[in-house]
């Protein structure tokens, strides 16, 4: 039924980006991350002409204004607010050697969310937030968390509460190849079809964006990396980026990628490089 709705819409969404060219994919030695950023703003400035870049940040709420009524009445009492408070008290709890996490995270952990993911030179990839916590548990010798809910999740509610407002700033190295071709990656994933659906990311978020799915309305790409971890009514529980991305995989019957994969690193390395300059408003809460 859901491909029956979009495949609806694609005809006239195929005119729409017919003519943006940076849909194509690049070789990692030409990716231009800067201009795929503009063309990117470009679609959605053409889109929703009323909207401003903090905007996006309320991702569907900014263009829904029934759901938002609902939104910001949630946001009264968030349905976050424990796991922020049981995030800081993981975050401030010494490991067995008696270190912490601000011991081994940059700024000592605290407003640094807005600037993952980062490229780390030295490992040859992209570390996000939540891998980061890992690294600092492995070199503390502690077990690894799961990375899609639980106390990962309230880690990084804490953490994204600490840097609320900011904006994202997320770095492509343009001298290091590595990074560039990470971000390509990250940026093919995102336009490639793929599940028994045939949908790429963008079907919904960048051709459909807007457009009504069921009782649903599609968000825009732009922001989708500012709110994270959210608290999802469906879920009923905090939950992180990369569920989501699994979620994504499960409903279009693609085959299924672990969390903290390179595929989805780089996917929210190039995701997250499109919203630079967006504020950080996770963790937040989401249908």
């Amino acid at each position: 039924m859901a491909a029956k709705i979009l495949n609806s819409t694609l005809s006239s969404s195929a005119l729409l980006l017919s003519g943006l060219l940076w849909l194509l994919p690049a070789t990692p030695s030409h990716a231009d991350p800067l201009q795929d950023q503009q063309d990117f703003r470009q679609h959605y400035r053409q889109l929703f002409p009323g909207l401003t870049l903090p905007d996006y940040a309320e991702g569907v709420y900014a263009i829904d204004p029934i759901a938002r009524q609902s939104w910001q009445a949630i946001e009264e009492f968030p349905p976050y607010e424990a796991a922020i408070e049981q995030g800081e008290a993981l975050f401030n709890t010494p490991f067995k050697n008696g270190r912490r996490y601000a011991d081994c995270l940059p700024d000592k952990g605290i407003a640094i969310a807005h600037e993952y993911p980062r490229w780390d030179r030295a490992k040859g990839e992209v570390i996000t937030l939540a891998r980061a916590v890992n690294d600092c548990r492995a070199d503390n010798r502690e077990a690894p968390l799961p990375y899609e809910k639980g106390d990962m999740a309230s880690l990084l509610a804490y953490l994204a509460f600490t840097s609320r407002e900011k904006p994202i700033t997320v770095t492509i190295p343009a001298d290091d190849p590595r990074a560039l071709a990470a971000y390509q990656q990250g940026k093919d994933f995102y336009y490639q079809r793929r599940g028994q659906l045939n949908f790429a990311c963008a079907t919904c978020h960048v051709q459909n964006a807007g457009r009504q799915l069921r009782s649903e309305i599609l968000s825009p790409s732009l922001g989708h990396t500012s709110h994270w971890p959210t608290y999802r009514l469906k879920w009923g529980e905090m939950g992180t980026l990369h569920r989501r991305f699994r979620e994504c995989l499960a409903q279009i019957k693609a085959r299924p990628i672990p969390a903290q994969s390179p595929e989805f690193r780089n996917l929210e390395y190039f995701l997250s490089f499109m919203s630079n300059g967006i504020p950080t408003n996770g963790p937040s809460t989401r249908k």
